[in-house]
């Protein structure tokens, strides 16, 4: 909990201490309230009392009241402010750390999780700064300060006071102690809640295709039951503090009253109205005791989910990337050469490895292809490159640099990626195209109609606004086609010495994927290209294609070299064209 809150700002801390001061004048006000109220009592019991005494005690209980309500709205601005800012330090922390993560990082964690770390829980902490800091700090001065104040007083009444305040400590200890494990559940259920209602939403096609409405609702149903349960288990628990506290209240009353008889009866006359006056202060004081404890009850109701939260919010900050990056840059040629050597990948929740022992080059200004069946490591292979994970074994030498030695920025740099499945942010097309460009781009730059002609995104001179066309968010009011060319657009605009399409060109039609990869070939003759790919029509051209199937390398070379040397290859041309075809020569 502590490590959490060192993300405070001097500023931060700053407020901090003055919502201590504001709350140490607003106690000792509270606290000074019951003296004038005595000595009003006594001057009525003695009979000695005047309007002159009643103006001056009631003025001053009055001044007293005005002076404690202002310091709780000044403590309570502040605050504000310190919950406000230490959100808002703690979601950019938050943030910032995960787009540090490899994908080994964000696949522990899931998407759900992490957003919930960031929303949800941040929001638990808020919660707890904007209350404690006027509560936590208030409630135990109250109660220490009055205690003494007391202590000065009757045993009898004193003894009565603190037996009240053991049975809510005793109360609030038990409940906090079973609401515990409840509300770590509740943290968990929440991001299985945000995981289903996630996936529903974005597979709400595929839902209503497959017509599994039901289906989803059971499995939306059975989350948010399970949360449901938990939140009335834990509700009904805390619920309970109040009943105890008032029960616990007005008994202590009654006692104090009950034992303020008993001295008076026995006490002497002239003592009599002294005693009458300390039993309305000490009510009062005891009223301020227990008012204090409840106070720490409204804190210990959000407590224990707040403990959750920053144990939540810990985890994230403390897991350190697996991928590691220098700071220094290295100059290299630049020509955008690649070597495999001896490269082995095991994902951290397999203990098999997915790629083992692979080795080959690909040479600068060189077409690279890679093919073979579903789950051979096609993708994990390229996404090697990026260091979207580390290699378990062996390296990956670019220009004859290791790729650990890079400095990210660098790296990034060097790589462009069109993705296996194509993402577009919200916006519009021209900000998904220069995505990432540090620089004002304008309209009419050339780079921007290049890569769309490359890209054979001509549908974008079509749409009424061009490419200030509004992008949904997930690109969602695009065609699959229209937003893996506009991936491709934006991989091309980057102009880095290595392109790495992902099986980018699955959702083009046969003549759009041809003519993109002949743009490709005449407008990037100087780049090294690593194409994924599923269909021989899209890589029979390449100089030199390299066929996996469970994870080893089963050929590589050319694709007349392959179809005569490699059977695995031979049987995937064969199956997606004829003999005949594979002979000929692409029209492109």
């Amino acid at each position: 909990m502590l490590k959490v809150f060192k993300n405070l700002k001097i500023r931060d801390i700053f407020f901090i201490l003055i919502c201590a001061g504001l709350v140490f004048v607003q106690v000792w006000l509270d606290l000074t309230m019951p003296d004038y109220t005595q000595k009003l009592t006594q001057a009525v019991s003695a009979g000695t009392v005047d309007m002159g005494k009643v103006l001056e005690n009631g003025g001053m209980m009055l001044l007293c009241a005005v002076g404690s309500m202002t310091a709780a709205i000044f403590c309570g601005f502040f605050a504000a402010q310190v919950a406000a800012n230490f959100a808002r330090t703690l979601r950019e922390r938050l943030f910032g750390h995960i787009l540090k993560f490899s994908n080994a990082e964000i696949n522990r964690f899931s998407t759900p999780s992490l957003i919930t770390r960031t929303t949800n829980d941040v929001v638990q902490l808020q919660m707890l700064i904007a209350m404690g800091l006027q509560m936590m700090i208030k409630a135990p001065v109250t109660a220490v300060w009055a205690i003494v104040k007391i202590s000065n007083s009757s045993v009898e009444w004193t003894t009565a006071v603190l037996i009240c305040v053991g049975i809510i400590v005793f109360t609030v200890s038990m409940l906090v102690m079973l609401a515990y494990p409840r509300f770590k559940s509740i943290q968990k259920l929440t991001d299985s809640l945000n995981d289903v209602t996630r996936e529903n939403i974005s597979g709400v096609r595929v839902v209503r295709a497959f017509n599994a409405e039901k289906y989803q609702e059971k499995k939306f149903d059975n989350v948010n039951k399970a949360i449901t349960e938990n939140h009335l288990f834990t509700s009904r628990l805390m619920g309970l503090m109040m009943p105890v506290m008032m029960t616990v209240m007005n008994g202590m009353t009654l006692a104090i009253y009950w034992i303020g008889v008993y001295l008076i009866n026995n006490a002497e006359i002239a003592g009599r109205a002294e005693l009458i006056g300390n039993m309305t202060a000490f009510t009062q004081y005891a009223m301020q005791v227990v008012g204090a404890f409840m106070m720490l009850v409204m804190i210990f109701i959000i407590m224990p989910r707040t403990f959750v939260s920053a144990k939540r919010i810990n985890e994230v900050l403390e897991t350190e990337p697996t991928v590691d990056y220098k700071s220094e840059s290295i100059k290299t040629s630049g020509q955008g050469r690649i070597e495999f050597k001896n490269v082995s990948f095991a994902y951290a929740d397999s203990g098999n490895p997915c790629l083992k022992n692979i080795s080959f080059e690909i040479n600068s200004g060189e077409t690279f292809a890679i093919i073979g069946a579903t789950g051979t490591g096609k993708s994990t292979l390229v996404n090697l490159i990026s260091r979207y994970y580390d290699v378990t074994d062996g390296e990956i030498l670019i220009d004859g640099v290791n790729i650990k030695d890079y400095p990210e920025e660098q790296l990034e740099g060097i790589v462009s990626v069109a993705p296996q499945k194509a993402t577009l942010f919200s916006g519009d097309i021209k900000s998904n195209i220069t995505y990432g460009c540090k620089d004002d781009i304008p309209d009419d730059d050339c780079r921007i109609k290049r890569c769309l002609e490359i890209s054979k995104s001509d549908f974008v001179e079509n749409l009424a606004d061009g490419i200030h066309a509004k992008v949904a968010q997930g690109g969602t009011n695009y065609s699959g086609g229209q937003k893996q060319r506009l991936s491709i657009a934006r991989a091309v605009f980057k102009n880095a010495e290595i392109m790495i399409f992902d099986d980018t060109f699955s959702a083009l039609d046969y003549k759009t994927d041809m003519l993109v990869r002949k743009s490709i070939r005449e407008e990037l003759s100087d780049t090294t290209v690593i194409i994924v790919a599923q269909r021989i029509g899209t890589i029979r051209n390449a100089d030199k294609i390299l066929v996996l199937h469970d994870g080893e390398i089963a050929g590589i070379g050319r694709h007349d070299e392959l179809m005569e040397s490699c059977g695995i290859y031979r049987e995937i041309a064969l199956s997606q064209l004829s003999a005949e075809e594979l002979s000929g020569k692409e029209s492109a």
